[in-house]
């Protein structure tokens, strides 16, 4: 996957994201929440895309 796919996605998730903070009326606990889960989904995406967690699971404890 290319760089400019990976930015692309980001730009594209954090406008989503905005969008939904802005216009979309929730309490502030629920937003608080969605952001966190989706910095976390994109965190975990972001380590399968370069490989890190693929090379993890190899790894036997």
């Amino acid at each position: 996957m290319s760089i400019l796919t990976v930015l692309v996605v980001l730009i594209v998730a954090g406008i989503i994201l905005y969008l939904i903070n802005t216009y979309i009326p929730m309490d502030g606990k629920i937003k608080s929440i969605l952001n966190i889960v989706v910095v976390i989904l994109i965190i975990i995406w972001l380590l399968k895309v370069f490989g890190i967690i693929g090379s993890l699971s190899s790894i036997k404890v």
